[in-house]
């Protein structure tokens, strides 16, 4: 039986959930009141499978977006074919309403299963943009590209990662996933204003916010905050996503949790926040 789903729903702007493989029966079983899901591409890369049935069938009652890890947009290998073909067979699958993908690199010659950040320079903007615009030709599709957190800096960067960032999405066509967590990991490990971050980003560019936790690791001379997916949202970023949706209205928002996973409720307590948030940022809109 064919169950390709035929057209995509639209994510809406209110509160998703990243959803992990422990969790979807509890999905599928119990229906929770999320508005939408996000899941792994790469996970749903097989042509069958308990896997791919089970998202069959959690996407014919939310709406689905798609978010890669392994595409390596700014890598210097050929962009991987068979990495395309397999997500465009995903995208044709389930339909997603978004697929987005990291603004990093992951693979030199094999796979390094990091995101690995880009020096921000002249070279690197057209090197990657070319890149993107590729990729969205050969899928059909308009991706959206995210910012990453990173713990070092390249010397010879030219650019603000704010301006990188924001010329990428206007030379390529892409959209924008701004990751609030990783702006904040970012901006305290290099000391950079946040605020200044998201004031340079056209808000139409933006069509996905991800929130995660994140831990802090005392070093000597200082902390180094670490993107490990596996806390509850920090205040700080709870406080610059606030300040986020001030300047650029309400975006579907995902709560993102990869590492030390806690229990469904746990998720869906976080989503309410982020809801709430979207609540007074509709409210004031309107």
């Amino acid at each position: 039986m064919d169950t390709t789903v035929s057209r995509p729903d639209p994510v809406p702007a209110r509160a998703g959930i990243g959803l992990r493989a422990p969790h979807v029966r509890e999905v599928l079983e119990h229906k929770p009141a999320v508005a939408w899901f996000e899941v792994h591409s790469e996970n749903y890369f097989a042509p069958g499978g308990r896997a791919v049935a089970e998202l069959d069938a959690v996407r014919r009652d939310y709406a689905l977006s798609l978010h890669g890890v392994g595409l390596s947009l700014g890598g210097c290998d050929p962009l991987d074919a068979a990495h395309l073909q397999h997500l465009k067979q995903a995208i044709a699958r389930f339909s997603p309403a978004l697929v987005s993908e990291h603004l990093c690199w992951t693979a030199a010659g094999s796979h390094l299963h990091d995101l690995l950040p880009l020096p921000y320079t002249e070279e690197a903007l057209a090197h990657v943009t070319a890149r993107i615009a590729e990729a969205q030709d050969r899928l059909g599709r308009r991706l959206l590209v995210e910012n990453v957190s990173s713990y070092l800096e390249f010397e010879h960067s030219t650019i603000p990662e704010w301006d990188f960032l924001r010329e990428v999405a206007a030379r390529s066509g892409c959209g924008i996933l701004l990751d609030v967590n990783n702006i904040y990991v970012s901006a305290e490990n290099h000391g950079f204003d946040a605020r200044r971050y998201l004031a340079s980003i056209p808000a139409r560019d933006v069509e996905e916010i991800h929130l995660a936790g994140h831990l802090r690791r005392e070093l000597e001379p200082g902390a180094l905050l670490i993107d490990s997916h596996s806390r509850p949202v920090a205040d700080p970023v709870w406080a610059l996503y606030v300040h986020a949706l001030e300047l650029m209205g309400p975006k579907p928002t995902l709560i993102e949790w990869d590492n030390d996973l806690p229990s469904f409720g746990t998720l869906m307590t976080e989503a309410a926040k982020a809801e709430s948030h979207l609540g007074r940022c509709h409210a004031a809109a309107a």
